[in-house]
């Protein structure tokens, strides 16, 4: 995979892709829906298009790409009207195993409450990209193969089956990965992945490892239009790049023991 860049819709320098979680809950990552409205406003009145992320190719002024994780049933209670109300298209990335009513399927612990496979199905309905995000949230780049393509394969055919489109993009639980999973997930057939990072999208970035901008329960205007130019993220930054030195120590050390 290296060589190969991201492609930046009508020729940008940069793209932010901003990261949100839930939208109305508890917690550091919670927006208040009030504040993601206003967020929503101000990218409006900006004059930024937001894109899919599958669909970064197409051609737009300003560019943004608006993802969330998880799949938290607030997406659909209080984004998906704001969304729908200015146009915006977003992508939710979905961990398949946490879905409300995966019967069989459930897997891992929610952290709330999550949507509805009926859910699922509608947000799609209205333009909104679903994505994968594992099938139980588990941290890939510490799994031994097996359980790592079953991670990967498992999400995203569910997802597909379901929905009946085809899945391409995907979002590493907490963020993390490595160049062995990286390598598994294009493998499963995904085109793209998001990490974290704290950083703009350009085209020097890996499309299996495509940086995000997280936006916080204590992110102020000020500080969402300092995250839209890629500033203010310094030391988060920094703090992730060394965290995944820490991340490929530690697998090392479990196939030594013979855990993964």
């Amino acid at each position: 995979m290296s060589g190969e860049r991201t492609p930046l819709p009508y020729g940008q320098r940069a793209v932010p892709v901003l990261m949100y979680h839930s939208i109305g809950g508890a917690g550091r990552l919670a927006v208040r829906p009030e504040a993601f409205a206003e967020q929503m406003a101000w990218l409006k009145d900006g004059g930024f298009t937001p894109l899919p992320f599958g669909a970064r190719t197409r051609r737009a002024l300003r560019p943004v790409v608006i993802t969330f994780d998880d799949g938290y049933a607030d997406f659909h209670t209080h984004a998906l009207p704001v969304l729908e109300s200015l146009g915006f298209a977003a992508t939710v990335f979905v961990t398949t195993g946490w879905l409300d009513d995966a019967g069989p399927y459930a897997a891992g612990s929610p952290p709330g409450r999550m949507l509805t496979w009926a859910q699922t199905e509608e947000i799609t309905s209205t333009g909104v990209e679903v994505g994968a995000h594992g099938h139980s949230h588990r941290q890939l780049d510490q799994l031994g193969g097996p359980a790592l393509r079953e991670e990967l394969h498992r999400s995203r055919e569910l997802l597909q089956e379901r929905l009946g489109r085809p899945v391409r993009s995907m979002a590493y639980p907490y963020g993390y990965s490595s160049a062995r999973v990286r390598r598994e997930v294009r493998a499963c057939g995904y085109t793209s992945a998001c990490a974290v990072a704290n950083a703009v999208m350009t085209e020097r970035h890996d499309p299996y490892a495509v940086p995000r901008v997280t936006v916080r329960a204590g992110t102020s205007l000020e500080g969402f239009g300092r995250a839209l130019e890629g500033r203010g993220f310094r030391t988060d930054h920094a703090l992730t790049k060394g965290y995944a030195v820490v991340r490929r120590s530690r697998y090392a050390a479990r196939r030594l023991r013979g855990v993964a």
